[in-house]
């Protein structure tokens, strides 16, 4: 993006991207609605470089401009940017950081987690470095994340030394030890220069991380727990200086307070030296994931295998897999067959077999026998990649829960030193103990703990997406992860969903024509199609040797069937709607679709249009499998007082067939794709929270409609990346483990938010009535902090039901 800035001012001149323009009056469009807007003083499209220029008055937003694009037709294409923050220490540094990125002309979206130091960024025509600049004018440091498809791993910012720790203890241990001695009759105080000269280096060597983050918060008017604990320990060693020099400590007239400064100091790094290494743990699963990528490949060419770093390995070339090897990218096996451990990738515990045709994921680990596989994804595009980038983004966005806290973030810090002041005055004026008033006023500001809020949510949501996706329960965004734990009601797709979604043509009759004929009419009018029914018809064709005939003009007709023209005639093959729709009648097939959908059938019918006639051809039925682990699951869903419901396109009988195997009471049959949206819509009434559990494309609206989509990897990438939750394995018995693990991570965000808000309400008025000194306050800061980690950390020992 170009911009010209002005101090005080919103920048005069704007580039972005224009998206969708095909001609010259595309572009002039684009500048006519660009014109339009208040306080645009000149525009410029231009077409080749699909990029607008406009020139804007002081104080108008480019997002007027965006919306004027988009009113008129056109896209205004957007950039996810991640960064790397360091130098935050609590919520309130996560919130300036946000509002500094937020308020960069360009940015649509930010979105800043403390748990990971990551911001992730949405913006138009916005470099990295521009936003890097944003945020170190916040007084902060920013850097280029790695993607996800970099192999590099997703962790949070190098953990800090151990040193720092240990010498801040080793030398406030002197300082201390005289008063925990001293109860029993043990006198060990220290001359006073000799507690300045320890307590010094803690104060400002050790500690000067805390005055460096301090002063920068002070340049960017805003607070945070470093500047709380940098005023508050300052003033207790500033204290304990001008006692040394107007008493005389050999004489015992007079207390010093070096000992406060200094272990309160230990006490905060040790906090956070301690939060860092639970933080990263929580990232404990995406590092495993991290590790199931291969760094070379074995590449056949021209006849010769040769070793090759697997970011060389292209689409489209032959890899040798041999065993005991890890599978480098995606493919598909031409040659040889094996089992494969895919166990950290599907949460599946048995190896898998695969044979030539079979689709094998890299990551996976190759058993006993050798593969060759044609190269179908490598990169970025492979699923593990896709994966670690779904959890990563999961993990950085934020919960809505968390604008609440993000709320109090923000004024936390004010609060606190409006509280530390009244505490003061009140002690000093009102007993006239001005000491004593100094040393509660430091307990209020060390006692405060924005950290505990920050950390609340995000660590909860890093350890459950985790522990899920270690499962085969890949969580998209946390939204989702939140709201499925309130769902009551999951609406299931028949096909590929509870059944195994692999029909196979179990019979044909044909009218007028033999079954051979009505076969290779129906092989005709679908061989384009990559619908489960007309694989079916496929390998039934190709079994049978029937003919080939040729089609055109093919068209689907989503949740009715396809149709196309053969041999001069408009061929149709769908359900009993699309044959409605034609006017045609199946009486004369009837009795034997009845038979076959009361035995659980799939029915399609043919029907042949030639002028003004339309005919019935024939019928196809299917038989399909239900997935063993369906009623199982539909029994546990019931158990945890969720309502399973059944939506299909399918007939009624043969809906009800399914319905009655796996126990689900409420079914709704024949229902096409945008009946489905609405299906869902009438079932939220009421305040439900509903579930949409698909596989297909026709789910895609289904799935978006509900309050929380769950897709199956099995079926299309549409549907996955419409849902919220992907199940990485085809069991329909994830579905409540999603729900449980999306209940007990929304309780540990509960319970961290209660924690750290009742923490605060308690404890600082105990310091600011002066039943806390600043070591105790330090201690209980510390303590507040690392005890949010550590029960989020608790979530990694979930397993689903029946894991081992």
């Amino acid at each position: 993006m170009n911009t010209i800035s002005q101090p005080g001012a919103t920048p005069a001149v704007h580039t972005f991207p224009i998206g969708g323009m095909t001609c010259a009056s595309c572009a002039g469009r684009v500048e006519k609605a660009l014109q339009a807007v208040k306080g645009v003083e000149r525009v410029g499209v231009n077409l080749a470089t699909e990029k607008a220029t406009v020139q804007l008055a002081p104080g108008v937003s480019p997002s007027a401009l965006y919306a004027a694009v988009e009113q008129a037709g056109y896209d205004v294409p957007s950039d996810t940017v991640s960064l790397s923050i360091s130098g935050m220490s609590c919520a309130s540094c996560a919130g300036r950081v946000e509002k500094a990125l937020k308020n960069t002309p360009g940015v649509t979206g930010a979105s800043v987690n403390l748990a990971t130091e990551k911001a992730h960024v949405t913006a138009i025509g916005v470099s990295a470095d521009q936003l890097i600049a944003a945020v170190r004018q916040a007084g902060y440091d920013a850097s280029a994340a790695p993607p996800a498809a970099s192999g590099q791993a997703a962790v949070p910012a190098a953990l800090p030394s151990w040193w720092p720790v240990a010498l801040a203890a080793l030398l406030s241990l002197p300082l201390v030890a005289p008063m925990l001695l001293m109860p029993f009759g043990i006198d060990l105080a220290l001359p006073g220069w000799l507690q300045m000269a320890l307590a010094t280096p803690v104060q400002f060597f050790l500690g000067a991380r805390f005055y460096r983050a301090g002063w920068k918060a002070v340049l960017a008017r805003s607070g945070n727990m470093d500047l709380l604990v940098a005023i508050g320990t300052s003033a207790a060693y500033g204290l304990s200086v001008y006692l040394l020099l107007t008493h005389d400590q050999h004489e015992g007239t007079g207390h010093l307070y070096f000992e406060t400064s200094a272990v309160v100091i230990t006490l905060v790094l040790l906090g956070k030296w301690l939060e860092a290494r639970a933080k990263h743990q929580t990232v404990s699963a995406l590092r495993a994931m991290e590790s199931l990528r291969a760094s070379v490949a074995i590449v056949r060419r021209d006849g010769l295998e040769t070793e090759i770093p697997v970011g060389q390995v292209r689409v489209g070339d032959t890899v040798v897999v041999r065993p005991g090897g890890r599978v480098p990218v995606d493919g598909r096996i031409v040659e040889g067959s094996s089992h494969l451990d895919e166990s950290l990738l599907t949460g599946e515990s048995l190896p898998v077999a695969k044979d030539p045709g079979d689709i094998v994921t890299g990551g996976a680990v190759n058993a006993e026998g050798m593969l060759v596989l044609e190269a179908t994804a490598v990169g970025g595009d492979t699923m593990l990649s896709n994966i670690i980038k779904l959890v990563e983004n999961a993990q950085a966005v934020k919960a809505p829960i968390q604008r609440l806290v993000d709320k109090v973030s923000a004024v936390f810090v004010p609060v606190v030193l409006v509280i530390s002041g009244i505490t003061f005055l009140g002690w000093g004026l009102l007993v006239g103990d001005w000491q004593q008033a100094l040393l509660n006023a430091v307990a209020v500001q060390v006692i405060a703990c924005p950290c505990a809020l920050g950390l609340a949510t995000p660590t909860s949501i890093m350890a459950g997406t985790g522990v899920a996706a270690r499962y085969g329960i890949l969580i998209k965004d946390a939204e989702a992860l939140e709201t499925a734990h309130a769902v009551n009601v999951v609406a299931f797709d028949k096909t590929g969903t509870l059944t195994e979604g692999k029909p196979t043509l179990v019979e044909i009759e044909g009218i007028g024509r033999t079954s051979a004929e009505a076969l290779a009419l129906a092989r005709a009018v679908q061989q384009h199609s990559d619908h489960p029914l007309a694989n079916a018809v496929e390998r039934a064709a190709q079994e049978d040797g029937a003919v080939v005939i040729s089609a055109r003009n093919a068209q689907a007709l989503p949740g009715r069937g396809v149709r196309a023209q053969v041999d001069g005639a408009t061929v149709f093959l769908g359900n009993r709607r699309l044959l409605q729709e034609i006017g045609v009648a199946t009486l004369e097939l009837g009795t034997s679709a009845a038979q076959h959908e009361r035995a659980g059938r799939t029915v399609s019918w043919l029907a042949v249009q030639r002028g003004d006639t339309t005919e019935l051809a024939g019928l196809l039925a299917f038989g399909d499998t239900v997935k063993p682990s369906a009623s199982q699951a539909i029994k546990r869903l019931r158990d945890i007082g969720v309502v399973s419901v059944m939506l299909t396109g399918d007939s009624a009988g043969s809906a009800s067939h399914v319905a009655r195997a796996v126990g689900i009471e409420d079914v709704r049959a024949e229902v096409v794709p945008a009946e489905k949206a609405g299906a869902v819509a009438a079932l939220k009434t009421g305040g439900k929270v509903v579930a949409m559990v698909g596989d297909g494309i026709n789910d895609a609206p289904a799935l978006a409609s509900a309050d929380v989509g769950i897709a199956m990897s099995t079926g299309t990438d549409v549907a996955m990346h419409t849902a919220g939750i992907t199940l990485m394995r085809g069991d329909p018995g994830l579905v409540a483990d999603a729900i449980d693990i999306s209940t007990k991570t929304y309780r540990k965000i509960q319970q961290n938010l209660g924690w750290a808000f009742v923490y605060n309400i308690v404890g600082i008025p105990l310091a600011a009535f002066g039943y806390l000194s600043p070591v105790i306050a330090g201690a209980a800061m510390a303590f507040s902090s690392v005890s949010v980690v550590l029960n989020a950390l608790l979530l990694r020992r979930w397993r689903p039901a029946g894991a081992a």
